[in-house]
């Protein structure tokens, strides 16, 4: 049986098609900075009460070494607490470990701009950690749909010089 010149190309090329998308799926599972959401947060007793629990009774901004800051944040329809009314303030040049839940249903936490993106599951505590080295305003939208007025959740951050942070301790 011969095969033409013209269907050994298109098979090759099919072939180089189907490798280049295994090898997409495989990068995509273990590529650096790529991961699941997890458990590694932790849960809040109620979901539907997250306040109830000590980190999430005064969601905001909270200083715990040099350099080093905790922010706290709710996730509900449709607003962040802090982020969209008043936004996170933290300085520049420090490392910053969000944890964010939600109350009632699921939503995202992506701060525009950077590798910074997950789903936030009620019950569920989303823990990333990221370095802001220089200042100035990043976008906080939620990307998954929680409803009517899901395209209205907005929120921001803000990186300012370290002496414009007064008392951070507890502040936002």
């Amino acid at each position: 049986m011969e095969v033409h010149r013209y269907e050994k190309i298109w098979i090759g090329i099919s072939l180089l098609v189907i490798v280049g998308w295994i090898a997409t799926v495989v990068f995509g599972a273990v590529g650096p900075g790529i991961a699941m959401v997890d458990d590694s947060g932790g849960q809040i007793a109620d979901p539907s009460n997250p306040t109830e629990s000590d980190a999430f009774r005064d969601p905001g901004v909270y200083q715990v070494g040099e350099n080093e800051y905790e922010v706290y944040v709710l996730a509900r329809q449709f607003a962040f607490q802090p982020g969209t009314s008043e936004p996170i303030r933290v300085p520049a040049n420090s490392t910053v470990t969000f944890y964010v839940t939600s109350p009632d249903v699921t939503h995202g936490f992506e701060v525009v701009g950077t590798n910074v993106n997950t789903m936030v599951i009620p019950g569920q505590v989303a823990e990333l950690t990221v370095e802001f080295d220089d200042p100035g305003r990043y976008g906080i939208v939620c990307n998954e749909y929680c409803g009517s007025a899901h395209h209205t959740m907005e929120g921001t951050i803000e990186v300012v010089e370290q002496d414009e942070v007064n008392g951070t301790e507890g502040d936002t």
